[in-house]
């Protein structure tokens, strides 16, 4: 059976096999809906709207706001019952055919004159007793409200809530279809108002508004469970209480909730019994300040035949939220959308079925990238993938703008993109294993640089060169022979000290662009400008000599510390670098049998004596006049000598490196390099006592240049040539018989 499989699974492609495999990974992703997936749904959706915000040519509703100029005029938060009910006769006066509050009134009023009796002083008793007779606040409230179709705002809590006393009114429901509780919206408890009031409404439901994880809302619940019973959003009331309806229908599906409806109307929910809101932009010409209401500044026709909902867009009040088009609205106004949706009919629906339609989705494109994509080149299925982004986004767009459903195309885009980034990574690490079998059979042969080169461009796999301007390096440790001595008992401790002298001394080479061409015991060689063009080669190869000097430093003074700690002797290691540029040859180099990628030709052998020149003048760095010339004030060159090199006779000017610019910026290194010009301009000029001068001059100055050793030398010449005159041909060139 597994070998069946095995083969089955060849015939069908490792790519296909692992592509439907991602394939039924993400399917189950999307069921599972973690919270970053649906976070891209929505906004997805919030693009839309903020693309094509919805329509408002016909406003249903009007808000009376409790703004800040009421607050003022009428004082603050909370109003005496008794204004309260003065708003409800006047809003009813102007022709309302329901009323709304999304203000709790949830404890009596204090104002109530036998509550405020209490806190007068120096009242005689009769008229005490006349006040406790008035009706409360709350009953003249109640009395407005009864005389309106009035709906009353209550509030979901997190805990339950004790119930009171008497026997409150309750919204009936109707269902059709399975029992909707275990998709509803669920809160504890239920805040309500004072029990007078309640029994007063036409109507009571919940006004809270719930946003979503990132804090904007986009649904809000028309129906909710708190506690044991079902409650209504109070814009779904106000509805059935305009239309006489003795009970709000839910329509359900074994997937959830449908829809909710109320008499010659039904309104599309998600499974959840959530509305989608189809936002239009915010407007102030939704609202009516409540001083002009009371204070009868309303045009006669501004409130007839219309829904009013009473709210505040007051900030002190907070009751501020979020919406994908308006950073700031109050809360109010997204109840007047949902209301302006339900009776315009421009509702945003995501039905139950929609998940189906995006997991077919997903599989349809999926399974078209699987086939396709190991049949075509990279090219076409780019184009592919394309068309398949463009097909999702028309159909998503058109259901949206045309018909205003719902539909998902982030998850069925982003199925096709990791299965199609997968496909391609698949590819991308067959081919790289390709190359590793390369590798694997010429690493043991070829150099590195060459072996890679090959798996790369096979076609490389030849001999030959080509031409190039280039720097050469070569570098040797000064006194190996010694350092070598002192481990003959520990062999393998003299490996793991040249294996941490040359880590950091290729990586210096390496940082700085350079390619190592071969180790000779302590020796490196390496090069810059080839096989990658380098237009700073020569001040690049500067800078690693530098590095590789900071870098030994640095590991002498580790290995010194270790030594006293061990107490064994400590040999310091020191490092001479020679530095030429000139024409070269580089390429593949060798037999038809074996070969290596390196460089060859006369400026190569030349920075090879220059490396061996360091030990003469006891400088770490010295470099040909080619290399000079392009460092410019990048570095703090200094003349040493003209010369000759064993097997040369073309003399060459040669340099030593002091520093980056920092030093050149040094008031010492310009005061030595004008000594040093002195000194080497007398000394060819034969004129001894000037060149001794200059000399002497730069050898008492105070600096860390490390030049005493090249001083010296002068300082020797000078006094043999002052017994033995040079002949009459010499140019100041000094020729050096060994390497």
């Amino acid at each position: 059976m597994k070998k069946k499989l095995y083969r089955l699974a060849k015939r069908f492609g490792m790519r296909r096999t692992i592509g439907v495999l991602l394939l039924a990974a993400m399917l189950g992703l999307r069921i599972s809906d973690p919270l970053w997936l649906e976070g891209l749904r929505l906004r997805n959706f919030d693009i839309y709207q903020q693309i094509k915000p919805r329509e408002a040519n016909f406003r249903p509703v009007v808000i009376v706001d409790i703004d800040e100029a009421s607050l003022k005029a009428l004082g603050q938060w909370p109003w005496p019952r008794t204004l309260i009910a003065d708003l409800v006769t006047k809003l009813k006066s102007l022709g309302t055919i329901g009323i709304a509050f999304d203000v709790i009134f949830a404890e009596a009023d204090r104002m109530s004159p036998a509550m405020a009796v209490s806190s007068f002083r120096n009242i005689d008793e009769e008229t005490a007793a006349k006040l406790r007779a008035l009706p409360s606040n709350d009953d003249v409230m109640a009395q407005a409200l009864k005389s309106a179709r009035v709906v009353l705002g209550q509030s979901g809590v997190p805990a339950a809530v004790a119930s009171p006393s008497a026997s409150l009114p309750q919204t009936g429901f109707a269902m059709l279809g399975t029992d909707p509780a275990p998709f509803l919206v669920t809160f504890a408890g239920l805040l309500r108002n004072v029990p007078v009031l309640e029994q007063a409404a036409a109507g009571r439901g919940v006004l809270t508004i719930r946003s979503e994880r990132d804090g904007i809302v986009r649904r809000v619940p028309l129906v909710m469970k708190a506690g044991d019973i079902l409650v209504p959003a109070m814009t779904l009331e106000l509805l059935r209480v305009v239309t006489n309806s003795g009970a709000i229908r839910i329509k359900t599906d074994p997937a959830g909730i449908q829809s909710v409806a109320v008499p010659g109307l039904e309104i599309p929910t998600d499974r959840n019994g959530m509305l989608w809101v189809n936002f239009n932009a915010h407007d102030k010409d939704r609202y009516v300040s409540a001083k002009d209401v009371l204070e009868g500044n309303v045009p006669p026709d501004r409130f007839n035949g219309k829904l009013a909902l009473i709210g505040t867009s007051s900030v002190g009040l907070l009751d501020i939220k979020t919406t994908p088009l308006d950073a700031a609205i109050p809360g109010v106004e997204i109840q007047a959308q949902v209301l302006e949706n339900a009776l315009t009919k421009s509702v945003l629906a995501y039905p139950n079925y929609a998940i189906g339609v995006e997991l077919l989705s997903a599989i349809l494109f999926g399974l078209i990238i699987l086939i396709f994509a190991p049949m075509i080149g990279a090219l076409p299925l780019l184009i592919l993938g394309v068309a398949v982004g463009a097909a999702l986004t028309a159909a998503s767009w058109y259901f949206y703008a045309e018909k205003g459903t719902l539909f998902d195309l982030t998850f069925p885009l982003l199925s096709s993109f990791i299965i199609y980034v997968t496909l391609v990574f698949i590819s991308y690490f067959r081919e790289q294993k390709d190359r590793q079998r390369i590798r694997s059979a010429f690493g043991q042969y070829l150099s590195p640089a060459l072996v890679e080169q090959l798996a790369q461009s096979p076609e490389k796999l030849k001999l030959g060169g080509e031409t190039r301007t280039m720097t050469i390096l070569f570098s040797d440790v000064r006194g190996f022979t010694t350092i070598s001595e002192s481990f003959k008992h520990d062999p393998q401790g003299l490996t793991r000290l040249m294996n941490s002298f040359l880590t950091p001394l290729t990586n210096a080479i390496i940082e700085e662009k350079g390619t190592i061409d071969k180790y000779m015991g302590d020796a490196i060689m390496a090069f810059w400008n080839a096989p990658i063009d380098d237009p700073n080669h020569e001040i690049n190869a500067c800078k690693a000599a530098l590095a590789m000097l900071k870098k030994v430093g640095t590991l002498n003074a580790e290995r010194e510390i270790e030594a006293n700690e061990n107490g064994t002797r400590f040999i310091p290691l020191n490092v001479g670098v020679g530095l030429n540029t000139g024409q070269c040859v580089v390429g593949n180099m060798g037999s038809d049998l074996r070969f290596d990628y390196s460089v060859l030709g006369d400026s190569v052998n030349l920075a090879s004596r220059l490396e061996g020149r360091s030990k003469s003048y006891g400088t770490p760095i010295i470099i040909g006049a080619g290399t000079a010339a392009k460092t410019g004030d990048k570095f703090a060159t200094l003349e040493i000598d003209l010369i000759t090199v064993k097997g040369k006779t073309e003399p060459e000017r040669i340099f030593t490196v002091l520093g980056a610019e920092d030093v050149v910026a040094s008031d010492d290194y310009k005061k030595l390099r004008d000594l040093n010009e002195r000194m080497l301009s007398s000394y060819r000029k034969r004129d001894w006592n000037g060149a001794l001068e200059s000399l002497h001059l730069a050898r008492n100055m105070r600096n860390d240049f490390e030049l005493d050793e090249v001083f010296a030398l002068y300082l020797a010449r000078i006094h043999t040539f002052q017994k033995d005159a040079p002949p009459d041909d010499w140019d100041g060139v000094f020729a050096f018989e060994t390497k």
